[in-house]
């Protein structure tokens, strides 16, 4: 009888299945190894583990069953060839960009990335003799105009935080590809469930485990996956010399968060799509920003690349920041948090908290303005959703 490879199986199958091992009580759910170390039958097993001629688990900061588990899934879910886990999402941008960089290379990026993003691109490469453009990621000329011979890797987020600005990873992939450069995607916003950036071109991709993969607040964790070589040869020395290592308690809660992860997204969809069109109609609303929608200014782009608009919308309240702030004040069931993708639904100001530290020129320039929300849509009942803004943007009134 042919037994059937869980890398053939269908998405929802990987997530539930991929990557599990069991120990020899045979456990249904995978088990939790939170051991540091790992002991050997004898000296010359644990030398010839230490020189790579034989498998097996050496000490748990470069690798252990229950993290393996995890990178083994989003390998699968993902499309990748390996993968390594890290103990939050900044950890994996910084060790996808170090890995691999050196002085006098050459980095492009877009403005419109995230804070931290954007300040390990603008200031802490500098500080290691590596040059930066900061371009529009929208723009292809200026990705043309900016990729050059010394440029080791482009970096992007798309969707975009917090403006779900759309970067075309396949047209970007191919202006990088030319001169040798590595593409690394930064795909949080869109998961693994409705953008698949290295089918589109790109030669890496970085979650932050965080948001929709656990999705559900408890706690934090990242993800780095790529081609064999890379991961195995350049990323995985880094991690296992630099440090950022998952604790294995988050990695078996990732794991748990991926058997839920299409059944989660899919829902928070539905909701997301109901209530962009439900605020791009209330009086109270300057503007709605979702991928999914028409009148998204690159909505042609975000079709072609995502199967669907995101959990993520973008809200520009007619008012003021004291406007703005009034609606959040009266927010009775959405929670305000600079965290995003969860099972709750979350609304943030980012001018004030998570792009607080962005210059005001750069802000303006993204549209990241005073009366800008960055609402991520969750699980409840959308009839419920729409009340409670509703009733928020009354404020405007009164």
């Amino acid at each position: 009888m042919k037994t059937r490879s869980i890398a053939d199986c269908r998405p929802a199958t990987k997530l539930v299945r991929g990557g599990t091992k069991r120990s020899q009580f045979n456990e249904t759910s995978e088990a939790i190894f939170m051991n540091s170390g790992f002991v050997y039958d004898s000296a010359e097993q644990a030398a010839g583990r230490f020189r790579g001629e034989n498998e097996g688990y050496i000490y748990s900061r470069y690798a252990n069953p229950t993290l393996s588990m995890f990178e083994e899934r989003m390998v699968l879910l993902e499309g990748a060839e390996a993968g390594r886990a890290t103990a939050s999402g900044m950890a994996a941008v910084n060790a996808a960009l170090m890995s691999q960089l050196k002085a006098g290379d050459h980095v492009v990026a877009p403005k419109a990335l995230f804070g931290s993003c954007l300040y390990i691109i603008e200031q802490i490469l500098p500080r290691f003799g590596i040059s930066i453009s900061l371009i529009n990621g929208t723009n292809i000329d200026e990705w043309h105009a900016e990729i050059n011979e010394k440029t080791a890797c482009v970096f992007f987020e798309t969707p975009s935080n917090p403006a779900l600005e759309i970067m075309d990873i396949t047209a970007i992939s191919e202006i990088a590809h030319k001169v040798g450069a590595k593409v690394i995607v930064d795909n949080v916003f869109a998961t693994p469930i409705l953008q698949k950036p290295l089918e589109l071109g790109a030669d890496i991709v970085v979650y932050s485990a965080t948001k929709h993969i656990d999705g559900q607040g408890r706690c934090l964790g990242g993800v780095i996956l790529g081609a064999e070589d890379f991961v195995e040869e350049t990323l995985a020395p880094y991690l296992k010399h630099t440090g950022p290592a998952l604790s294995p308690f988050n990695a078996w809660t990732m794991l748990k968060g991926l058997e839920t992860l299409e059944l989660r997204v899919s829902r928070q969809c539905d909701n997301a799509e109901k209530l962009a069109d439900f605020l791009a109609d209330h009086p109270g609303v300057k503007r709605v920003i979702y991928p999914g929608r028409d009148d998204h200014p690159q909505a042609e782009l975000a079709r072609k690349q995502m199967s669907r608009g995101s959990t993520l919308i973008g809200v520009e309240v007619a008012g003021d920041q004291e406007a703005t702030f009034r609606v959040l004040n009266r927010l009775s069931l959405i929670d305000i948090s600079n965290n995003l993708g969860d099972s709750k639904s979350l609304v943030t100001h980012p001018t004030t908290t998570t792009h607080s530290s962005v210059d005001e020129k750069t802000k303006q320039e993204l549209g990241i303005t005073e009366s800008l929300l960055r609402l991520s849509v969750g699980l409840e009942d959308v009839d419920d959703l729409i009340e409670d803004l509703g009733y928020a943007l009354s404020a405007q009134n009164g």
